[in-house]
Order: C-alpha cells, then structure tokens, then sequence
C-alpha cells in the first residue's frame, strides 16, 4: 500500500500523516481504540518496511511483543489525517522499542500529543520459529531516530 504522504525524516523523528477512515470513528466520533492501534501499525509501514529502508526485512518477520497507548486529549474523526511522529526509545539484540505521538491535522509539530503510545517489535524468523538478531544496517537506521 502506498500513501499520499510517505513520510519524512524531521528532528523529532519520522512523520507520516495517515488517512482516517468513517469505519474508525466511535459513537462519540472519536477514533476507536483498537483502530488507533492500527493507524499507528499503518504509520511503521513507510518508515521501517519499504523495500528502500534498510529494516525491509523485518516486514517478513517482526512481532509487536509489548503495546502502551496513553490517550491525552480526544482525537475526533474529523481531525484527520492525522499526523503520527515516530522515533525510536531503544535498540536492542533482537528487539527496539517505538515511541509514538499522535497529532490531529494542522497541529503544530510541537504541540502536545493527543496521544503517545510505544510498541517493543521483536525481529523474528518465520522460518526458524525463533527470534533473530537485528542486522548492523538495520541497527544503523534504527539508532538515527533515536532520541536524545
């Protein structure tokens, strides 16, 4: 799946503004918990799993192994695309940890996050049934959007 809007490398992290769909809205036109959790899953696509990206390989084989989304402000259906800042916490042998802000459209790249959230994703061979190490390059791209 390709976006409108593929993303780009800023200061902060990667950003990558993802469409909300009528399907992802509550009764109260909020965007749905577990639908959040998916817009965040559809925001990693552009940043780690495009055949340019040194991490590609992990699209074959990456398990989200631990989840924490923390809501801070309401985030309404009609306040999208909303605009998903992405960086890395740590990196690890065989796993790193993603930090997530979620801004409504038009949000200031600075303003407070209505929403933050991490994933710990876990390399993992599909083949083997086992985890696996993370590559020098894909251990390289990562530690670029580490957080000071």
């Amino acid at each position: 799946m390709l976006y409108e809007d593929e993303g780009t490398t800023t200061e902060r992290g990667y950003v990558v503004k993802v469409p909300v769909r009528w399907s992802d809205m509550d009764v109260f036109a909020h965007i749905n918990h577990a639908r959040m959790v998916t817009l965040l899953e559809e925001a990693r696509i552009p940043w780690l799993f495009y055949d340019d990206r040194p991490t590609a390989d992990l699209r074959h084989g990456c398990v989200v192994s631990d989840l924490h989304v923390r809501y801070q402000q309401q985030v309404r259906h009609d306040e999208g695309p909303i605009s998903v800042t992405m960086f890395v916490e740590k990196v690890r042998a065989v796993d790193f940890t993603v930090g997530y802000e979620v801004r409504p459209d038009g949000a200031a790249p600075d303003a407070k996050p209505a929403v933050v959230a991490t994933t710990q994703l876990v390399a993992f061979d599909v083949d083997a049934q086992r985890l696996r190490r993370l590559t020098p390059e894909e251990r390289g791209y990562l530690e670029r959007f580490v957080r000071p």
